[in-house]
């Protein structure tokens, strides 16, 4: 009896201890993206549901921002760590001019958006002339349009270009009547099919290697939290590692319904869409062939003088391939 007590008092003496010394804390990340919670978004929304960011120790912190210009902005003042789903054109265009900016991963490829147009637009050609609602002067849904343009047959220079830096300000402007299409992203483009709006064309079949999104990071806040940076790669890996097996399409819709607080049989054929067409980039690994066709499309269009070297727009420590 006294062995088994001392045993006891030594466990209790241990466990005491133990209760005393100071818990790990989850370290806070401020993360943004442009406009609301969208499908393009879904692997975050997994992390966070899934608990994938709570078991690597990282709280986030989500807020939404305006426009891909914007959020380039906040990342290089560092007043945000990480940029989600970022619009690519935006950091390219701040690292080229020697912003803290650095790409550390594809997330989308190719660009999932949809051209919508009034009820009584036949296709694309029929644009001529018209007002088309898109990013930005200078955003990828800009060349992403004008590509779509000049593959019906029409002049860029022919349309009436209107800027809203994210989708749900495009298609309210579609449906106030006040441009003639709009390009946006699923789910949205299913509420508007719904109301008698005509889908005109699919960005992807114009551009089917050419990324649409990715994640960046203030430069001086990731060389200080290194183990951070890994972190977050390693929860979006699995994140979309997660929405790709089928079995798990059941909690994935309920994920983004929740989310984005949409009807579900619209959630659902952004999954169609989105999870099943491969759209999300499934490694940390970032293509040089892919990055390069943005900056290629930027050089292209007069927004850069020459093409920004990959080295110099990734992470250093990245992966990558050819």
């Amino acid at each position: 009896m006294r062995v088994a007590s001392m045993r006891w008092a030594a466990f209790a003496a241990f466990v005491s201890a133990t209760l005393l010394l100071p818990r790990a804390h989850a370290q806070t990340v401020t993360m943004a993206s442009v406009g609301s919670a969208s499908a393009s978004l879904w692997p975050v929304f997994v992390g966070l549901q899934n608990g994938f960011f709570a078991a690597e120790g990282i709280n986030v912190d989500l807020v939404f921002v305006p426009s891909n210009a914007g959020l380039a902005q906040q990342v290089a003042a560092g007043s945000i760590d990480v940029g989600l789903n970022s619009g690519l054109v935006g950091p390219i265009q701040a690292i080229d001019k020697g912003a803290p900016v650095a790409i550390v991963r594809l997330e989308i490829t190719p660009a999932p958006f949809i051209l919508m147009g009034k009820p009584d637009a036949a296709n694309v050609a029929a644009l001529k002339g018209k007002r088309i609602s898109v990013g930005g002067a200078k955003d990828i849904t800009r060349i992403l349009t004008d590509r779509m343009l000049r593959a019906a047959g029409v002049d860029p220079a022919s349309v009436d270009y209107s800027y809203a830096g994210a989708t749900p300000a495009r298609v309210a402007a579609l449906k106030s009547g006040a441009v003639d299409a709009a390009i946006v992203l699923p789910p949205y483009n299913y509420y508007t099919e719904e109301e008698g709006y005509r889908t005109l064309g699919l960005t992807k079949d114009v551009a089917p290697d050419m990324p649409f999104a990715g994640s960046v990071v203030n430069t001086k806040w990731a060389a200080a939290n290194k183990d951070a940076v890994a972190k977050i790669l390693t929860v979006n890996d699995k994140s979309v590692a997660w929405l790709y097996d089928p079995k798990n399409r059941d909690r994935a819709i309920a994920i983004l319904m929740d989310a984005s607080k949409g009807q579900k049989r619209d959630v659902e054929k952004a999954y169609d869409f989105m999870v099943e067409g491969r759209f999300f980039e499934p490694t940390s690994v970032i293509s040089r062939k892919k990055l390069d066709s943005v900056v290629n499309a930027l050089v292209e269009i007069g927004d850069l003088e020459k093409p920004v070297p990959f080295d110099k727009l990734v992470l250093p420590g990245s992966s990558a391939s050819d």
